[in-house]
C-alpha cells in the first residue's frame, strides 16, 4: 500500500512539473542569438533604442527599401528618418514569420513608445512587415513596411 501511495505520489507530482521550467526564457540581446524573424527584429528594434548605428547598418542590405503610408525611401534616407526615432520602449505582438529558402517575411504589430523628429509616436500599435535575406554576412534587412495603426 505504501508503494503505491509513493507511485502515485510521484507521478502525480511528474504530471504536475512538467509545465514548469527551470530557465528564464531566453532573450535576444545580440544578432548572434537572432534564430528567426521575431530575433532579428527584436535585434533591430533594439539597436534603434540604444542608438547603436553602426551594427544596425551591419544588418541593412544596400538595397534596402522602406515603404510607410505617405513615402517610398531608399537605403540612406530610410536610415536618416530611423536615426531620427527616440524609443524608449517598445513592445510587438501579433507575429507571423514566413520563411522561403533564404528570405523571412515577418509581419507584427509594434507598439513604440518614444518621439520621431520631436514630435511623438502613434499610441497604439502599428502594423508592420518586414524581408530578411540569408547573405555570406549573416541576415540582412532588405524590405520594411509600415501598413498603418490598428483601429
Amino acid at each position: 500500500m505504501r508503494t503505491r501511495l509513493m507511485i502515485f505520489v510521484l507521478v502525480y507530482a511528474t504530471i504536475l512539473l512538467q509545465g514548469c521550467t527551470v530557465w528564464r526564457e531566453h532573450t535576444v540581446n545580440k544578432w548572434a542569438d537572432a534564430t528567426g524573424g521575431e530575433g532579428l527584429e527584436r535585434s533591430f528594434w533594439n539597436e534603434v533604442k540604444n542608438k547603436n548605428w553602426n551594427e544596425l547598418e551591419r544588418h541593412i542590405a544596400g538595397n534596402y527599401i522602406l515603404i510607410t503610408l505617405d513615402t517610398r525611401l531608399d537605403r540612406a534616407p530610410a536610415l536618416e528618418r530611423i536615426k531620427e526615432l527616440q524609443i524608449q520602449d517598445f513592445s510587438m505582438g501579433e507575429l507571423q514569420t514566413e520563411l522561403h529558402r533564404d528570405t523571412l517575411v515577418v509581419a507584427y504589430d509594434i507598439t513604440l513608445r518614444g518621439t520621431r523628429a520631436g514630435q511623438p509616436l502613434p499610441q497604439g500599435p502599428v502594423r508592420r512587415m518586414a524581408v530578411w535575406q540569408q547573405q555570406k554576412s549573416g541576415w540582412m534587412k532588405i524590405a520594411d513596411s509600415e501598413i498603418g495603426s490598428q483601429k
